[in-house]
């Protein structure tokens, strides 16, 4: 069995974990915001550099969290789209 070198200290109580702070919002709400903005009832998201359906997925869960009903995202052609409904 290899020796190796350490050391054992006393302590009254383990340390308390640090929080995280939980993340509000989404990187992807100024997307669904940026289209809820502007005057166009259908646009094609693109130069955000993930995948079609992870980039939907993504957008799904920002507009549920947000309570969104008025906003539809679709994937056609491997492309994302967001419509007003």
């Amino acid at each position: 069995m290899p020796d190796i070198s350490f050391n054992i200290e006393p302590v009254d109580m383990k340390p308390k974990k640090e929080s995280h702070r939980r993340r509000t919002g989404s990187k992807y709400d100024p997307i669904i915001e940026s289209f809820i903005k502007s005057e166009h009832r259908f646009v094609q998201v693109e130069g955000t550099g993930r995948d079609a359906y992870y980039l939907s997925m993504q957008l799904k869960k920002a507009l549920d969290r947000k309570d969104v009903n008025s906003v539809a995202v679709s994937v056609r052609n491997k492309e994302v789209y967001l419509e007003k409904t």
